[in-house]
């Protein structure tokens, strides 16, 4: 059976992405080389989290839960490029439910997933005939499209005559007690700083009880600090301190993290907003005034409504759809 074998190539695929995979270093130096974001350490962890969902028992376990009719369509894939082999899991998708893929890869992010296909190939050369780069989709029997707010105007419009997934910007937040640990806070850094902020799992606000110190915020996340040594991350913390300062805006800053008080969801890089609340009732109230353009909400053991725990923003399970949209079912209704 087509889902079997797939399946098993990406289990074989997830044994190459070691340290001991030359083809995967030299990947890894090209990216970095073309796109300063991709630093070598924000490479090792996208490939950490593509191996934390390709594990047998998930993938089992996920596939298990669909039937698959054997039709054979082509989907398009437009993929962004603000995090390393973002895309990938639609990938993993179209091919697992039997379908073909024909790839627009994004210009930041046009080395690691070329070489994720020709490890695929070199393991199972079956599925070379179902996987291509397209500098132009046509021809195509869906799309999954992922962009900006901007950018999924032009995709509606221009895909409006086939099915698709178009996702636009969302971002994530936090949701603070004051009872967190300093472990808790120290797991929030990681949710708020890993790959720079640039994702849409990355916690760009927190919502805070009235009165909240962040004495102990800042103590927790210091050993984060080396994050500042990036130069196109301390660019953008050096931008957003000057406008501030000349703005007179009030905010505080622990030397690599900007924390200011606003209204608005998503953060500038290097800045994280908060809000106050005063009562867990209207906090989710006004939580679910705004779901739509939330990916992750993160809190202490995920007590919140709907929440992961802190620390878990970038390790999403295979089922872990974005934008909460099953891509799987989306596919499987083409048929």
């Amino acid at each position: 059976m087509y889902v079997n074998a797939t399946i098993e190539a990406f289990l074989k695929l997830k044994d190459r992405i070691n340290d001991e995979n030359d083809l995967l270093k030299e990947a890894a130096q090209k990216a970095y080389s073309k796109n300063a974001w991709f630093t070598l350490s924000s490479i090792d962890l996208a490939f950490k989290g593509i191996k934390n969902y390709l594990n047998k028992s998930d993938l089992n376990t996920w596939i298990n839960t669909y039937d698959f009719p054997i039709v054979s369509q082509t989907i398009g894939i437009v993929m962004a490029g603000n995090i390393p082999m973002v895309g990938f899991h639609d990938l993993l998708c179209i091919l697992v439910a039997g379908k073909s893929a024909h790839i627009k890869l994004s210009s930041e992010d046009d080395v690691l997933i070329p070489f994720l296909i020709s490890e695929l190939i070199e393991i199972n050369p079956l599925l070379e005939k179902r996987i291509k780069l397209v500098d132009k989709l046509k021809d195509v029997d869906a799309v999954i499209a992922t962009g900006s707010n901007n950018s999924s105007r032009y995709f509606e419009y221009y895909f409006r005559n086939i099915p698709y997934i178009i996702r636009k910007n969302r971002t994530s937040i936090g949701i603070l007690s004051g009872k967190e640990s300093t472990e808790d806070l120290y797991k929030l850094g990681f949710d708020i700083l890993q790959f720079y902020g640039l994702g849409c799992r990355n916690v760009s606000k927190i919502y805070v009880p009235k009165g909240y110190d962040f004495t102990n915020f800042f103590e927790a996340i210091q050993p984060h600090e080396e994050i500042i040594y990036q130069s196109k991350y301390v660019n953008n913390y050096d931008y957003n301190k000057s406008i501030y300062l000349v703005n007179k805006d009030v905010f505080k800053d622990n030397g690599f993290l900007l924390v200011k008080e606003d209204k608005e969801l998503v953060s500038p890089l290097s800045v994280l907003f908060y809000e106050t609340y005063t009562n867990s009732q209207s906090l989710e109230n006004q939580i679910n005034g705004i779901s739509d353009n939330l990916q992750v909400i993160i809190s202490k053991d995920a007590t919140f409504k709907n929440s992961i725990a802190f620390g878990q923003s970038q390790s999403p399970r295979v089922w872990d759809y974005a934008d909460n949209v099953d891509t799987i079912k989306f596919l499987i209704s083409l048929s």
